[in-house]
Formats: C-alpha cells, sequence, structure tokens
C-alpha cells in the first residue's frame, strides 16, 4: 500500500519521502480515504501507531493555502502532546506553506496574541488556553471547516469535557470533525453521539509488538528497601536511557531528587514545572543529555522518544491502562525493550488488575534473586 493509493497527491508523499516515511500504517491507511471523502470520523488507535499524520496528511491537503483564515483546529489533552503535534505539522509546513500558532498553558499569551495578528490557518492547542483565546475573540473559527480531537480518553479522564463543549459552542455547526481516541469510554461515546454526523468508524489493530518486545520483570521489595533495590538494579541493568513513572507530582519530584544527589544524570517532567523547563527536559532527554526521566503519567501518552531502553514503574499507575502506555515508551521500532515493576505490597490489587488488563502473569522476584538469575 503507498500514501498515492489511499488518495494523497504528489506534494505530500514529497514532504513524506524527505522524512523517510514510504508507506501508510493502518491507522493512516483506514482513516485517510474516509477523511479526504469529508465524512466525519471515530477513530481507535493506540499511541505510536502513526495516528497525528493520520488527521495531518489529510488537513493539509484539504486546507486552502490561499485563505488567511483559521480553517483547522487540533485540540489535545497536554502541552507535550501539542508540541510534538505541531513539531509534526512544522515538517509538512516546510513543503506546504501553512501558518500554524502552537496555544498551551505556560506560554507568553501577548506573543501568542501577536502572532495572531498575522495569516493563521491551523491553531494546535490544549483546551483552557484555546478557550482562553476564544473569550478573549484573538481567535476568530467562523471559516472553520475541520476540528480534531485528540486522545479524546486521555482529554476527558484529565477532566477538560466542559471546556471542550464551550469551544465547539463557537465553532460552525457545518464543520468535519475527526475524534481520535485509544480506548472507547463511555464519555468518548457520549461526545460522538453528539458532536459527530454519522461518523465512520475506524479501528487500527492492537499493536502487540508493545508487550512481544518488552521484558516485563516484578522485582519485590518493601518500603523502607524500595530505594535500595531500584539502585541496586538500575547499577546492574546500566539503562543507555531510561523513563522512571511516579504517581504524584511530589513523588516525582522526590525521587529526582534524591537520585540527583546520588550523582545520577536525571531530570523530571511533571504538571508543576513551568513550560519552559518542561520543554528544555524534554529536548535533553530526546537528544541524550539526560539519562533519567522521572515522570508522572502525563508523559505516558504520546512521549515519542527514541532508544528507550528501559522503563521502571517506581509506582504502579491508579488508571491501569496507562500501565500499556508506560511501556510502550520501550521497545519501539522493532527494538527490544525491558520494562520494570518496583513492587511492596501495597500494589497488590494493582498488580492483579494489570495482569488480567494484558492477560499475562509477571515473574515476580526478589532483587537477590535477580542478580543471582542475571
Amino acid at each position: 500500500m503507498s500514501f498515492y493509493k489511499i488518495g494523497l497527491k504528489g506534494d505530500l508523499v514529497y514532504a513524506l519521502d524527505i522524512q523517510n516515511i514510504i508507506s501508510p500504517t493502518p491507522i493512516q491507511s483506514l482513516s485517510i480515504p474516509e477523511i479526504l471523502k469529508g465524512h466525519d470520523l471515530l477513530a481507535e488507535a493506540q499511541t505510536g501507531t502513526g495516528k497525528t499524520l493520520a488527521f495531518l496528511l489529510p488537513m493539509f491537503q484539504t486546507l486552502e493555502f490561499d485563505n488567511p483564515n483559521i480553517q483547522a483546529m487540533v485540540i489535545t489533552p497536554t502541552r507535550e502532546l501539542a508540541i510534538q503535534i505541531t513539531e509534526e505539522a512544522r515538517k509538512l509546513a516546510e513543503i506546504l506553506p501553512l501558518n500554524i500558532l502552537a496555544a498551551y498553558g505556560g506560554q507568553d499569551v501577548n506573543a501568542q496574541l501577536h502572532k495572531l495578528k498575522g495569516d493563521i490557518q491551523l491553531v494546535i492547542g490544549t483546551p483552557g488556553r484555546i478557550l482562553d483565546h476564544l473569550r478573549r475573540g484573538s481567535i476568530i473559527c467562523d471559516q472553520l471547516k475541520m476540528f480534531v480531537v485528540d486522545e479524546a480518553d486521555q482529554l476527558f479522564h484529565i477532566g477538560f469535557k466542559k471546556e471542550l463543549k464551550e469551544i465547539i459552542k463557537q465553532l460552525p455547526k457545518e464543520r468535519q470533525t475527526l475524534c481520535f481516541s485509544a480506548t472507547l469510554s463511555h464519555r468518548v461515546g457520549s461526545f460522538t453521539n453528539h458532536y459527530l454526523n454519522n461518523p465512520v468508524h475506524v479501528k487500527a489493530p492492537k499493536n502487540q509488538i508493545t508487550l512481544e518486545n518488552i521484558t516485563q520483570l516484578v522485582i519485590e521489595t518493601s518500603n523502607r528497601k524500595k530505594m535500595d533495590d531500584f539502585e541496586t538494579l538500575i547499577k546492574k541493568e546500566k539503562p543507555v536511557k531510561a523513563i522512571v513513572f511516579c504517581r504524584s507530582r511530589r513523588g516525582t519530584q522526590s525521587l529526582c531528587d534524591e537520585m540527583k544527589e546520588k550523582g545520577y544524570n536525571v531530570e523530571s517532567l511533571h504538571g508543576e514545572l513551568s513550560q519552559a523547563k518542561r520543554e528544555f527536559n524534554m529536548t535533553a532527554f530526546k537528544e541524550n543529555q539526560i539519562q533519567y526521566l522521572i515522570a508522572t503519567d502525563v508523559a505516558a501518552r504520546g512521549l515519542d522518544v527514541q532508544g528507550v531502553s528501559h522503563v521502571f514503574n517506581y509506582n504502579l499507575p491508579d488508571d491501569i491502562e496507562n500501565y500499556v502506555h508506560r511501556i510502550g515508551r520501550t521497545g519501539r521500532a522493532g527494538q527490544d525493550g525491558k520494562s520494570f515493576i518496583i513492587y511492596t505490597k501495597k500494589d497488590e490489587n494493582r498488580l492483579v488488575e494489570i495482569e488480567t488488563f494484558i492477560n499475562m502473569t509477571l515473574n515476580k522476584m526478589s532483587i537477590e534473586d535477580y542478580l543471582k538469575e542475571v
């Protein structure tokens, strides 16, 4: 299957060739023809399956480059996802001159307003900041043609339903609406029933590589020994690049500070950091200037970083599905990866739920037994 066969024009195929993207992924093959036909779309696709290009490519083919008004908007739950989508869009804009505004919290509002005085055709951002612009009148969407809700399940889980409704009230009723979600919760279903017009439902095959390429192990410990056993583990494993997931912002920063004191090359990623600091840490991690990134689940969705050799679950997530998103940060692009759960007795119920969810029984052992085995 080629991009030509699913309806893309030559200039877009050329833009993909430059990035060495030759063949469409399953979600792209399923979504792009339906979007080009003008249908509303409900798409189920896991992170890392190419869904960003699944909506950006037909968007770039559909929008009018000589029309200076906002014609498309992408809503996403986190700043990190907004940044990543914007990066993908700007690669396409090098060939097709579409003006893009990234609108998310932590940026200088006045700088955003200044940029809006120019011709903006595509807005990518988080609900709060886009709603702020709409209320100010700095974003006018009366000529909007395409509206995309990305990572819908996560967006509703975080609690942006009210903001999303208010945004939609200010959009033209005659528009194309695309909803992408890793899973279909009742909240996503309710949204699509209300705001999508006879949508086509497409579903990408589940990416089993996520689990097949990842060795998953559980290291049993106690609260008292947890940090010591974790440190023993990482000294033995010697990760090239690792993400360590914690449950809370406070716990994330605390572990980061403790590892820094011990001399590890480590930074954190959580909601209490300034946007500038979050972007700096993410860039440094992507460019291999940081070995360990200590993160909350805000980083589990949409975090596309190459070369992550290990994922450590220092705390298990409250939302069991996030476990799969976490470990999916390693074992990417056909590479092997390792994932560890640092397990204490209080994690027992969560571990049972995870094993049920992934339909696997994970191998549990003490750090001493692990060291003997390896």
